[in-house]
């Protein structure tokens, strides 16, 4: 991919979603010079994290009749990233002292991340390009490379119109995934997946089976580790592959979430297999659909707002025609080629969208061929080094930490770049 040399344009763009992707997308967007509608189903902004005690009318999330809660989080959650990482590059995640009612924590409560993602969007006026209480219920390619996007209203209404291109940014932690476990239809206890799960309170005194796709490393307290589930008994018992036996009062499926875009419509040319959403450059652009349809938010990594961020950069720069993409069969190469390389290295195909380690270096090469900013070095080590504390020390990891140096590179940084009003001092000695 190269400069274009062709003439700058300016699109009639759809953005799906007005969580933290779909926001910063509209912003990227509209700074290219694109004319954007983004399309949300809620009433305001905050996508995942607009908490909510309801959950699915169904624990497992498995009806499809059933009523459906958006947002996945649970009451006590806190971030796994740390703030001055989490923020957007020019609009940082700055803990607020002055305000008792705020949590100020370098790992704050999920409470706190809400209100940063709305004052980005006023600070942005993004609100003004969303249409909210409107469902997009079907996407597909037109003539001339447009794309037909039909969306429905709170009243009913269905609105069907025509966009040079479709910018999906829905998010991922919505649709369950469970885990096929024999005899489980017999199995007498409770189960629900983590989708589901808001407060301990319903499992009190409880034995909990947790049911987890890998083992990492966890607090021990009242807690045991076993091994991968054989079969469920309808005496409740639960059986291991190493033939450890235990009877539990429910299972807790946190198994993870299904990639699901219900509107789109392709003729069978996008995929989701085992949780590889194919064919996809660089997890963005299908290469036989795009420029016209892009995806912000596929891969999973720790610093996601800033993913969003140049993500977006690169699908507004292409849509102007100030980057082009790789010929269509340049990109298949270059997906076949990652296909590969996973193959050999024995990562399933389910980790496709994993980026993990290697974020910085995946960021770094849109960046640089979108022409941006590269991903700052003490924002990569910031997230790394959290997450080898995770291993460590799970139950400490957030409020126990060894990273000074980086905390205080990232708001010299900040005040470099005139992102605070303040000396960095004020930041640094008040977080400890």
């Amino acid at each position: 991919m190269a400069p274009a040399q062709n003439q700058i344009t300016s699109k009639h763009v759809a953005v799906i979603g007005a969580g933290p992707a779909g926001l910063i997308t509209s912003r990227e967007l509209r700074r290219e010079g694109h004319s954007v509608v983004g399309f949300e189903r809620e009433k305001q902004v905050g996508g995942l994290w607009v908490y909510t005690p309801k959950s699915d009318s169904d624990p497992l999330s498995l009806d499809p009749t059933r009523s459906k809660v958006h947002s996945s989080i649970y009451e006590s959650l806190r971030t796994n990233v740390p703030r001055e990482s989490m923020g957007v590059r020019d609009f940082p995640f700055l803990p607020r002292f002055d305000d008792e009612s705020r949590d100020a924590r370098r790992y704050p409560n999920h409470r706190e991340v809400l209100p940063y993602i709305q004052d980005f969007a006023r600070e942005f006026k993004i609100e003004e390009m969303i249409r909210f209480e409107t469902e997009v219920v079907r996407v597909e390619p037109v003539n001339n490379g447009k794309w037909r996007v039909q969306s429905k209203n709170s009243g009913g209404f269905l609105e069907d119109e025509i966009y040079d291109a479709v910018v999906v940014c829905n998010g991922h932690y919505t649709e369950p995934n469970i885990a096929h476990i024999p005899g489980i239809k017999s199995w007498p206890g409770k189960q629900i997946h983590s989708h589901n799960y808001r407060v301990p309170d319903p499992f009190e005194n409880e034995e909990i089976l947790r049911a987890v796709p890998i083992l990492i490393s966890v607090p021990q307290n009242n807690l045991w580790m076993h091994s991968e589930i054989d079969t469920t008994h309808e005496d409740g018992s639960i059986v291991f592959k190493n033939a450890k036996v235990i009877f539990a009062d429910s299972i807790v499926y946190c198994t993870g979430y299904k990639y699901n875009f219900p509107f789109l419509e392709t003729s069978g040319y996008l995929r989701i297999d085992e949780k590889r959403v194919e064919p996809l450059y660089k997890h963005v652009f299908p290469p036989a659909l795009a420029p016209g349809l892009a995806f912000v938010c596929l891969p999973a990594m720790g610093i996601v707002f800033v993913m969003f961020e140049i993500q977006s950069k690169w699908v507004a720069a292409v849509l102007s025609g100030r980057v082009t993409l790789p010929s269509p069969d340049k990109m298949m190469e270059d997906i076949n080629a990652w296909y590969a390389s996973l193959d050999a290295l024995g990562i399933p195909k389910r980790h496709t969208h994993t980026i993990g380690r290697i974020q910085s270096e995946y960021l770094n090469w849109i960046a640089k061929e979108s022409g941006c900013e590269l991903v700052e070095r003490w924002r990569g080590q910031e997230v790394d080094g959290g997450y080898l504390r995770l291993v460590a020390h799970p139950e400490t990891y957030r409020d126990e930490w060894d990273d000074d140096e980086l905390i205080e590179e990232a708001y010299n940084d900040f005040s470099k770049k005139k992102l605070i009003s303040v000396d960095p001092s004020y930041y640094l000695e008040n977080g400890r």
